[in-house]
């Protein structure tokens, strides 16, 4: 018997998402007295660092065809079977949105994706109606597969760094051909992301985005977007917050310029912080936020860019 954990690797390295995942299944494995397995698709590099968030075993299958959602979920039943295992825990990305439910199928199992605490007994949670709500749901069957929405939880180091062993498995062939991928380096991605400052049409135009890049820069945050202003071109469209973009659950999300429609509230309402800068008294957003600061952007947000640069300095 064991929880075995999917940990998803991004060009050889495991992101936030994958630590939270093997956490959760530590934690998981820990209640009801089993073991917690980390298996990962890939060369295994890397790998030896997930031990050190509490799993005890750490599995790698060296398939080229992690983009394959068919040959993933086929991979992961596999092991799971290999594992004896009970839970199948996995990161509520866009890949691990693809695959849960084939898993689920394919071990006859229950499923809960988005998960967004710990079980308590046989009772998940997770957020509903674009995190107004939370429902709880009750695990019924012997085997249990859950997807763990991103930042619900801080991954701690509780153990030490494991050896990687490598499983054989039959892996089904690849219908999928990769042509060309393009990702976005070198900022944290916005599902992940613990700060985030974003903005909307009050900025005017795209030439004045600068002001929102270096209060980013300063705090260390991803920067964000309105659907308007991803429409209109003025910013790429990954980095649409919404309830048709992007979803986040970051610590701080600050909002400028952005009035606070329903679509947007719904995808960033989970935000465990808001401070809204906005010169409508009357913008909605105000209404969901921790912080409101009325007043012009331009003249508020180069401010706090200058306090936040000479807090840091001290």
């Amino acid at each position: 018997m064991s929880v075995l954990i999917f940990a998803e690797a991004k060009k050889g390295e495991y992101k936030k998402n994958a630590q939270e995942a093997v956490y959760y299944g530590a934690k998981l494995a820990s209640q009801v007295g089993t073991e917690a397995i980390v298996f990962t698709i890939g060369d295994g590099s890397n790998a030896n660092e997930l031990g050190s968030f509490g799993a005890s075993k750490i599995w790698f299958n060296n398939n080229s065809a992690s983009t394959d959602s068919q040959v993933v979920s086929a991979l992961i039943a596999q092991a799971a079977s290999k594992a004896e295992a009970t839970h199948v825990i996995l990161s509520n990305t866009a890949l691990g949105k693809s695959i849960a439910g084939r898993i689920a199928v394919k071990m006859d199992a229950s499923l809960v994706s988005g998960a967004n605490a710990l079980p308590e007994g046989s009772s998940v949670t997770k957020g509903v109606f674009s995190g107004k709500a939370v429902a709880k749901y009750n695990l019924s069957g012997d085997k249990h597969v859950i997807s763990v929405m991103g930042n619900s939880l801080q991954p701690e180091a509780t153990g030490a760094a494991g050896i990687p062993e490598e499983i054989s498995l039959d892996a089904p062939a690849s219908r999928v051909t990769v042509v060309e991928s393009k990702t976005v380096d070198g900022v944290v991605p916005l599902p992940e992301a613990e700060l985030v400052v974003s903005a909307g049409r009050g900025m005017k135009g795209p030439e004045n985005w600068g002001i929102i890049e270096d209060l980013a820069k300063v705090l260390g945050a991803t920067t964000a977007c309105s659907r308007p202003v991803a429409d209109t071109g003025w910013r790429p469209h990954h980095e649409h917050v919404g309830q048709t973009g992007v979803a986040i659950r970051p610590n701080l999300y600050i909002a400028a310029g952005i009035s606070g429609a329903i679509q947007h509230l719904a995808g960033v309402n989970s935000s465990k912080t808001i401070v809204v800068i906005n010169k409508d008294p009357e913008a909605p957003f105000f209404k969901a936020a921790d912080y409101g600061v009325l007043g012009d952007l331009f003249d508020i947000v180069p401010k706090l860019t200058a306090a936040l640069e000479k807090f840091k300095a001290q």
